[in-house]
C-alpha cells in the first residue's frame, strides 16, 4: 500500500504504508513543503506541516502521539505544545510567538493500492 497526500490539486505518492511505523512520524517533502506524516496505533494516517510554529523548526515528524480525551493529538518536541490532528489547532497557545495563529496546516492523507489502480488504468 502506497500513502498519498493530496497537494491541493492532485494526490501524490509520498512512501509505503511499510515505511510507517505506529507511533512515529516521517518527514516528506511535497512540492518544496516539508509535511510529517504519522500512522497511529489504530492504523489511521495524520498529515501536518513539519514546522513548528513556536520553535521554527521543522521538527514535527519527531513528535509524539497522543491523546486528549478522544481527539488525537501531536506534542511538539520542542517545546511540547500538543495541537489536536483533527483541526491542527494548538491545545496549550492561542498564539504563536510571532503572534500568528497556533494552528498547523492539515494535509489531506490516504492509502492507495498502486497495482489496483494500474490494473484499473491498463483496462481502460
Amino acid at each position: 500500500m502506497t500513502v498519498e497526500i493530496h497537494d491541493g490539486t492532485r494526490w501524490q505518492p509520498v512512501c509505503t504504508l511499510d515505511d510507517l511505523q505506529p507511533g512515529r512520524g516521517v518527514a516528506v517533502l511535497l512540492d518544496g513543503a516539508q509535511v510529517a506524516v504519522f500512522r497511529d496505533r489504530t492504523g489511521g494516517l495524520h498529515a501536518v506541516d513539519n514546522l513548528d510554529p513556536f520553535s521554527g523548526a521543522h521538527v514535527l515528524s519527531r513528535g509524539l502521539l497522543g491523546s486528549r480525551g478522544d481527539r488525537p493529538t501531536l506534542a511538539s518536541p520542542m517545546y511540547k505544545q500538543v495541537f489536536d490532528l483533527t483541526d491542527g489547532r494548538c491545545l496549550d497557545e492561542d498564539t504563536a510567538p510571532d503572534g500568528s495563529p497556533a494552528v498547523l496546516r492539515l494535509w489531506p492523507v490516504r492509502t492507495a493500492d498502486p497495482t489496483a489502480r494500474a490494473a484499473k488504468e491498463s483496462a481502460a
